[in-house]
């Protein structure tokens, strides 16, 4: 008899124990990264039925998505595969272009300093940029600055391809500020 209740015992200080840190990842996870602001929204790209990453937006009060460079705001993304510094910094010059124009030295000057900014990525990794209007954008990663591109204009055009109505997801631009729409706005 005693040493059921002790394995009882075992048994819910267990339960206990892993309820706990389960509550307190979720926690962690859905603190803000960036004083000030909120979860706006999250959701995942996909690309031919595989899952490429989860992304989640925080933005401060009041943020209006049709003019997204005039505030502060932070994006995660968590990878879901791995990709070289160099393929994100192709791919996102890609992308980038269907937000706005810019010339070919600036594409080459702007995929060297994203490659240089940002660290080869694998399943579970997550990477956070941090905008701030007029200033570029900073990269970390597990708490830690990984790299920065300070330039406004580069900014701009770089989170554009999750925010602009140009980006070419926008299933995923939706899902990401679902919860900055009020009612009466589409």
């Amino acid at each position: 008899m005693k040493k059921i209740a002790i394995t009882a015992l075992l048994i819910s200080a267990t339960a206990t124990f892993h309820s706990n840190l389960a509550l307190a990842q979720v926690a962690t996870a859905s603190a803000s990264p960036l004083a000030g602001t909120r979860m706006a929204g999250e959701g995942v790209l996909r690309f031919l039925g595989f899952e490429i990453y989860r992304a989640r937006l925080w933005v401060p009060p009041g943020f209006d998505a049709d003019n997204y460079t005039a505030q502060p705001l932070a994006l995660e993304l968590t990878y879901q595969r791995n990709f070289t510094a160099e393929a994100i910094a192709k791919r996102s010059i890609e992308e980038m272009r269907r937000v706005g124009s810019f010339t070919p030295q600036q594409a080459t000057g702007w995929q060297q300093a994203l490659q240089a900014a940002l660290p080869d990525v694998k399943p579970g990794d997550r990477l956070l940029g941090l905008y701030q209007p007029g200033a570029g954008a900073v990269f970390k990663m597990g708490g830690r600055v990984v790299g920065e591109v300070p330039d406004a204009e580069f900014s701009r055009l770089f989170f554009g391809i999750w925010l602009s109505p140009q980006t070419s997801e926008p299933g995923l631009r939706q899902q990401l500020i679902a919860m900055t729409r009020t009612a009466g706005k589409p």
